[in-house]
């Protein structure tokens, strides 16, 4: 071992981040209440750490107040991400005790992220001769890495690697880790909500960092580009700089790195043993005190006062080699799942290596010929199919594993032939378009997609154990490895150890030795088939079998149509939409730089900041963020904008320039061009209220409050001239459902007599005739009807309206005195998901509600305001799932050229065919109206067009 000190620099709240959810699924929580998930984590990898390695040197390095700099370059930096679980917000204050306790130093500086602190550390560290080692798994961390300064990071099943300038240079394909600056920029971070340059992907970023070596080299010669990536990447050039700069981990943070101070010091044991008790940390409090002691020894050496003698102390950390770090003990970076104890050792998961099992590939010919004589006897078999990528539009057969008995399974190979491939299917169509025979499988969706482009259906009755697991437990991840190791104590294959890391050399799944194909393949069907056996009963022990049968698993189906569909994309009129849009943007632009007098960066918060509230002065006590810029979010400057013409104009520039990029710009380039259409994907396993959520593209986003917003829909056109689009969409649906769920009488009413809703309230509620409401009562109403879904306050309220707060109130209060029963719903759910840990809508689609009891009010106050909503927008989202069914098995059973194509939350889309158009029309109003029964009447409002903004 080199006689080289070494400092190690953790990186806190990566770490701290990564041990509350790696308990996510069974968190940690004492006898007082409290989730004590990220401490347990975060202590059990720093002491993996301090046992493994034996640190000279150690600090724990803390962000704290956000990076102001980058903040000051780009407002948007880090504004996509949720805010801090509460459980890791707890976990602070009680990790910097012990650390102290521990007597590690806490690097941390307000308005500097831990990247930058450990940055400049490492740096200082290296002119003063020592090897740094950053703790963390986060890849912005390998531009540091230079001869003496190296990345720790976890791995997924176990274990470190360390990265040194080789490893950063095969990871990013660079000659110099600095260039992983220029790779970050140009490719964006979605994490960090850094834009990148448009249409620039991990595999082009390090093609161009292959041919130009830098950002600023590949800016200088956009020339030699060609086509729509020359024009994006020229029209970007500033977002560009922009990106890389604000990718740069900074090198100057005022900190110092004193040798002295960072030497790993004797703990003060007793008092980490006294905050673990109050924690309840049993074993965690063994596995600390084994680290830094010799066991018995630490106790026959305890004085009287509860103090460790130093000769305790020294003989504590055995030598390196000695060590099984982290054995017995719940490991943060082994990926290893809690289960009933306090920890669980990662080395207790089973694995293909560990467990008796009998996969066989099944040979063409007789073997093929027997295998399905066999499997047509079964009456339930899971099958999972093996393709050349992850697009089921494109993607062809490599294999498909099957298997009815646990630990047992067989794999039948595909040629790459197309003719030979559809010859094994022919042979295999018994199976899939049986009856009989339950078909079981992880996102089942894809296969079913994969399988209609071979001209193949799957019939028969379906259990999808993704879909499964989401009706148990909506609020945690169902991808199968996760579902494995949490439910069967295992860690399947990783597909990367068949085909490597994304990249230019990853293989395809064809290059993959059959054997190895056949192990894999066939334990993804043998442990779907085992998960498929323990969600069975947990439906029934959640009364979720129904909702699962009737619901989720039949619109699987309908949905697989749906996207296989896709939808007709008018492209050349979004190229004439985004010069209309250039040309409005620069417009806007003048009249900004007239008002201001000067030119600036509008999208700089700090240059803008200045011209409004200094050079404009349009606000006596502008409001400042922490660092002292001017704040200039959307909401101050919405606040603003009635007042200030150049203010509307900064709003409509923002809106015109994110309309462009995400919408106009974006759609095209998702155009399928095996299909020449847009294929969106619909994930019915995301959103715990049981909506769907549209993804590659999100057609579900596409703004509609802006009349520029509504001008993409027009881009959205029929098959072809024989066809029509046809929209229908449910009226009012949660104001319908909240009122028959709340009995409210009066409300029920109104609906039932088919008057305007909202100025039905507003007349009861300003008490003047219907026929008298003023326009501005209607829209007070209207809001309020709306708002109290979801929780309106006064203040809330009067933002949304001319009304001044007082009178907000008043209009809130006089709301609920209207409808009394309402009121009492809302006290009601919440008061039930207070008992019962979860709400659940009118087909007993739950929503769990962990934070309903939290001792913090902010937090508090949203599980409650979810309580009311989550039935009310769940119950919506159940009644259109059932109409999407009916009319889909209408449309199948009658033969109908007409097609479902799109759904989105409350409305749904049609390629009629003409002739049928009438039919149409009667069909799926009525079939959306009666999918459901409530004391209310649904109404469907259905309208047609060349186009969906016409139709809608």
């Amino acid at each position: 071992m080199s006689d080289q000190k070494r400092l190690f620099l953790v990186d806190a709240y990566a770490l701290i981040f990564r041990g509350y959810y790696a308990f996510i699924k069974n968190p940690r929580i004492n006898s007082k209440g409290e989730d004590t998930s990220a401490i347990m984590g975060f202590m059990n990898s720093l002491l993996d750490v301090i046992k493994r390695e034996r640190p000279d040197h150690l600090a724990v390095c803390f962000d704290k107040g956000g990076s102001s700099d980058r903040v000051e370059l780009f407002e948007a930096y880090k504004a996509n991400r949720d805010e801090t679980p509460e459980g890791i917000k707890t976990a602070i204050p009680y990790i910097m005790d012990i650390l102290k306790a521990m007597h590690i130093p806490i690097m941390v500086k307000d308005g500097y992220e831990a990247d930058d602190v450990i940055g400049t550390l490492s740096r200082q560290a290296e002119k003063e001769g020592y090897k740094t080692y950053m703790v963390t798994p986060d890849k912005d961390f390998a531009q540091l890495v230079t001869d003496n300064i190296f990345m720790y990071r976890p791995v997924f099943g176990g274990g470190y690697e360390t990265w040194g300038i080789p490893e950063v240079q095969k990871k990013f394909e660079v000659t110099d880790p600095m260039q992983v600056i220029d790779f970050l920029g140009m490719m964006g971070d979605s994490s960090d909500n850094i834009p990148g340059l448009p249409g620039v992907g991990e595999k082009t970023a390090k093609k161009f960092l292959a041919q130009y070596g830098s950002m600023e080299n590949l800016l200088a010669n956009t020339h030699e580009l060609k086509g729509k990536m020359k024009e994006k990447i020229e029209a970007n050039k500033e977002l560009g700089l922009l990106s890389k700069k604000l990718a740069t981990i900074m090198l100057d943070v005022p900190v110092t790195f004193n040798a002295k101070d960072f030497e790993l010091d004797h703990p003060d044991i007793e008092k980490v043993k006294e905050i673990f008790q109050e924690l309840e940390f049993r074993r965690l409090t063994d596995n600390f005190v084994k680290t830094f002691t010799s066991g018995a020894e630490a106790t026959s050496k305890s004085n009287t006062n509860g103090t460790v003698t130093s000769s305790a102390v020294e003989k504590s950390i055995t030598p390196k080699e000695e060590q099984s770090a982290g054995a017995g003990q719940f490991s943060l970076f082994g990926g290893a799942e809690p289960s009933t104890s306090e920890a669980t050792s990662e080395y207790t998961r089973q694995t293909i290596e560990t467990t008796s099992h009998f996969y066989q590939s099944v040979a063409p010919g007789m073997a093929t010929k027997l295998f399905i004589k066999n499997l047509m006897q079964q009456s339930s078999v899971c099958f999972d199919t093996e393709t050349t990528g992850l697009n089921p539009l494109i993607a062809e057969l490599v294999g498909i594993a099957f298997s009815w008995e646990v630990g047992k399974g067989f794999y039948i190979p595909f040629p790459e032939d197309r003719q030979e491939a559809q010859a094994i299917i022919e042979e295999l169509r018994c199976f899939f378009e049986s009856e009989t025979i339950e078909k079981i499988g992880q996102n089942l969706k894809y296969d079913i997609k994969v399988l209609a482009k071979y001209n193949v259906q799957v019939k028969g009755k379906l259990f999808d154990t993704m879909l499964a697991h989401y009706l148990i437990n909506p609020d945690m991840r169902h991808n199968m490895d996760v579902l494995a190791e949490t439910y069967l104590n295992y860690t399947p294959v990783s597909i990367t150890e068949l085909i490597g890391k994304k990249g230019k050399n990853q293989l395809s799944m064809r290059e993959v030795p059959l054997d190895k194909q056949t192990e894999y393949a066939v334990e993804d069907a043998d442990i779907t088939l085992q998960l498929k056996e323990h969600f069975e009963k947990e439906l029934g022990e959640a009364n979720t079998q129904k909702l699962f049968d009737d619901i989720e698993v039949p619109l699987l189906r309908v949905l697989a149509a749906m996207e296989l569909e896709g939808i007709n994309l008018d492209e050349a009129f979004l190229n004439s939409l985004s010069d209309q849009l250039d040309k409005d943007i620069k417009t806007l632009e003048t009249k900004i730089y007239e008002v201001a007098g000067e030119e600036f960066n509008i999208a700089s918060p700090k240059q803008l900041g200045i011209i409004l509230f200094e050079k404009l002065k349009l606000v006596d006590k502008p409001k400042k963020t922490k660092t002292g810029q001017y704040k200039t979010s959307e909401d101050i400057l919405s606040f603003l904008a009635k007042d200030h013409e150049i203010i509307r104009n900064i709003l409509e520039y923002r809106g015109l320039s994110k309309l462009k990029s995400t919408y106009v710009d974006a759609l095209p380039l998702q155009v399928e061009p095996s299909t020449g259409r847009v294929h969106t994907d619909y994930m019915q396993t995301v959103a715990a209220t049981g909506r769907l959520s549209s993804n590659n593209p999100n057609l579900q986003n596409i703004p509609i409050r802006t009349e520029r917003g509504r001008q993409v829909r027009k881009a959205f056109i029929p098959r072809n001239d024989d066809y029509i689009l046809l929209a229908a969409d449910y009226s009012q649906i949660e104001l319908r459902i909240i009122a028959a769920l709340s009995q409210e009488e009066t409300m029920i009413e109104a609906f039932k007599n088919g008057e305007d809703i909202h100025a039905s309230t507003a007349s009861k509620v300003f008490g003047v005739p219907i026929n008298e409401v003023t326009r501005e009562q209607r829209s007070n109403a209207k809001t309020v009807n709306f708002g109290i879904i979801y929780g309106v306050s006064a203040f809330g309220l009067s933002n949304q309206t001319d009304l001044s707060r007082g009178e907000a109130k008043e209009l809130i209060d006089t709301y609920y005195e209207t409808y009394p029963k309402l009121k009492q719903y809302m006290s009601a759910q919440v008061d039930f998901a207070r008992d019962n840990g979860y709400v659940k809508t009118v087909l007993d689609r739950r929503r769990y509600l962990k934070d309903i009891n939290s001792r913090n009010a902010v937090v508090r106050g949203a599980a409650e305001r979810n309580a009311v909503n989550a039935p009310i927008q769940g119950s919506a989202a159940d009644i259109i799932k059932i109409a999407m069914i009916n009319i889909y098995n209408k449309l199948e059973a009658g033969n109908y050229k007409t097609k479902m194509l799109l759904q989105v939350h409350d409305e749904l889309v049609f390629d009629v065919y003409k002739p049928e158009l009438e039919a149409m029309k009667t069909l799926i109003k009525t079939e959306m109206e009666n999918a459901f029964t409530l004391d209310v009447p649904l109404d469907v409002e259905v309208d047609t067009g060349l186009n969906w903004l016409e139709a809608h």
